[in-house]
């Protein structure tokens, strides 16, 4: 949890404070404003008029770097006006859907874009899923086709035969630079290079006739069901991320953005990406983040600002220092997750001056952003939102003698809910079912309606609010929201695993929590030094590297209320101490094999940071 501090408390004069370094960000804060607010359901809005105007605006300048790939906005335009053509022509309607699966390359955002201009909604498919996750993510959506890179098509195959989709309708890039080589597509697939290089390269008639109320996405989160839940991203969310911190971050078209974060995720593909279309700047990316290879990146793509999740920063100020890491001209950043303790380190030791640090999720209706640049906050938001007192054994809001739920005071931590309303409207999961779970009624009054954000948030004043903790069945590890029942049904289906009972857990000097398992073993079964290594092993291929459990507990009995829920307040209090546990702990350290034994020697060296989680 947070360490927050009296210091952290905002009010009026150091607002005032922080107007004079906003002075030059005021027009462009204006003119993104006008576009985030001024937008209706039925207004033109979205990525593919964003893109368009960003070309009109630098049409020779850099959009899209890679490796040693260069792509200027026409470039990278006609790239995508060729592939929109394409599926136009196939008969791609505004609606429809296609599943997209292609790790961090030029391939990926030129299929986004293209597909934002015909209103087509790209599924971006978590590029680490497989099996029954993945079969279920692109059914769910019921796409007309599947775009599959080279690099994931081994994926794709594995469940091809479940997937409802006719047998002429996967698509596929090679795993190289395709405008230059678009390579032998193999069998079963088209190859879209190929297919598309007859069409034209100027732009799709279709791109005005997106609407706000259209899909842009589907962006994946954790289900509480144990599979992934697809959340709807619409156009007008995206230009409201695009009108407020895309504009914040106050880029120009000699900027760099370089981000190393997955773009199936919001945090790469709209909260880094709609400030470099806003600015009309460059987007570097990595295929996968790299500690050793980020600040070399930040000189070879010239960067001058960087994306980031709180795990990210953490690597960066655990590597020995670096001549690389000074010298540059990286002064801005944007994300989320920045811990506390390490904020001004950070900036200090990599020379940033502003952290736009801000909060969000993909399927929630109210935002903050560092638009003050305060230290130690997920910023300011315009939307209607209430923090509230919230019971965690009870695990419901708490209410006053006449029904109504209590605000928190200012200093004091409650649940975050998003007022419902038509300007900040709650788009929702593709489950109606869900929907209705997570929406509270008659809070304030009777008939009001607000988003249950599941997370608790501490209000620091002047509307500024500091994340605290995740409430329910998924934590947050490695930048990703973990499913618990996800990982509770992998571990289940081990020979020797009767019952798990998954939650995440803190590790000190960390960011989010670990994956931790009470388990119960079948009768008559015991874990030796074979299982441990085979444990780690098949963890590791039915789960994604972030969901392996770090830590597992065997127990004699699951503890479970009269209503047979699994009592994990007290395993997550006991967590992997060998101490207060009482019975017998694994954990799989880094670069390890195998699960080993969990010592009091082991746990004190934890504790003291000596392994790099």
């Amino acid at each position: 949890m947070n360490q927050t501090t009296q210091h952290d408390l905002i009010g009026i004069a150091d607002v005032a404070a922080k107007i004079p370094g906003l002075i030059s960000k005021v027009p462009s804060l204006l003119s993104g404003l006008k576009q985030a607010y001024l937008r209706t359901p039925n207004t033109p809005a979205g990525l593919g008029i964003a893109f368009e105007k960003a070309v009109m605006r630098n049409p020779d300048g850099n959009a899209l770097l890679f490796e040693d790939q260069r792509y200027t906005y026409t470039e990278l335009n006609e790239w995508a006006n060729q592939i929109g053509h394409y599926y136009l022509a196939l008969g791609a309607q505004k609606g429809d859907v296609i599943a997209v699966m292609i790790e961090n390359r030029p391939e990926l955002v030129a299929s986004i874009i293209a597909l934002a201009k015909i209103g087509v909604t790209a599924a971006l498919l978590n590029t680490s899923q497989t099996g029954k996750a993945l079969a279920h993510s692109i059914n769910l959506v019921s796409p007309i086709a599947v775009i599959a890179g080279e690099e994931c098509r081994q994926a794709v195959d594995e469940v091809r035969q479940e997937l409802q989709l006719p047998a002429e309708r996967f698509y596929w890039f090679a795993d190289q630079a395709t405008r230059a080589d678009a390579g032998k597509a193999p069998q079963g697939y088209l190859n879209l290079a190929e297919a598309i290089d007859p069409f034209p390269a100027f732009n799709t008639p279709t791109t005005h006739s997106v609407k706000g109320k259209d899909g842009l996405f589907y962006i994946y989160t954790s289900g509480t069901t144990g599979l992934p839940k697809a959340v709807i991203f619409t156009n007008s969310r995206w230009t409201l991320a695009y009108g407020t911190y895309g504009h914040v971050l106050n880029l120009n078209p000699k900027d760099v953005m370089y981000v190393t974060l997955p773009l199936y995720h919001a945090t790469g593909t709209v909260v880094c990406w709609c400030g470099v279309i806003a600015g009309a700047a460059a987007l570097a990316i990595r295929r996968k983040y790299s500690t050793s290879a980020f600040w070399q990146d930040v000189q070879k793509f010239d960067a001058s600002a960087i994306g980031y999740v709180g795990e990210l920063c953490r690597y960066l100020m655990d590597a020995p220092p670096s001549a690389l890491e000074k010298g540059h001209r990286v002064k801005k950043m944007i994300g989320n997750g920045m811990r506390p303790n390490i904020w001004n380190k950070f900036k200090q030791r990599f020379g940033i001056e502003d952290v736009l640090e801000l909060y969000a999720s993909s399927e929630g209706n109210v935002g903050f952003s560092n638009v003050f640049n305060f230290d130690n906050t997920v910023g300011f938001s315009p939307t209607p939102y209430a923090i509230i007192q919230f019971d965690k054994e009870k695990n419901q809001p708490v209410r006053d003698a006449e029904g109504w739920c209590i605000k928190v005071k200012k200093g004091e931590t409650g649940l975050l809910v998003g007022k419902i309303t038509r300007r900040s409207p709650f788009d929702g999961y593709t489950d109606a079912e869900k929907n209705k779970a997570v929406i509270i009624k008659d809070l304030f009054k009777q008939g009001d309606a607000y988003f249950n954000t599941g997370d608790l948030v501490r209000n620091i004043g002047f509307r500024h609010a500091q994340f605290v903790d995740r409430l329910g069945d998924t934590f947050r590890w490695k930048g990703e929201n973990v499913s618990t029942t996800e990982v509770e049904n992998a571990l289940s289906e081990y020979e020797k695993i009767a019952e798990a009972v998954v939650y995440g857990v803190e590790i000190p000097h960390t960011n989010g929590r670990a994956g931790m398992a009470a388990i119960t073993l079948a009768d008559g079964a015991a874990l030796d030094e074979a299982d441990c290594s085979k444990m780690a092993a098949e963890f590791r291929k039915c789960l994604p590297a972030y969901a392996v459990p770090l830590f597992l507990r065997v127990q004699q009995q699951a503890e479970t209320t009269g209503t047979f829920k699994y009592q994990k307040s007290k395993l997550k209090e006991q967590a992997f101490n060998p101490n207060a546990a009482g019975e017998r702990l694994l954990v799989l350290l880094p670069n390890s094999t195998a699960y080993c034994d969990l010592t009091a020697e082991i746990f004190e060296n934890i504790q003291a940071y000596k392994y790099r989680f």
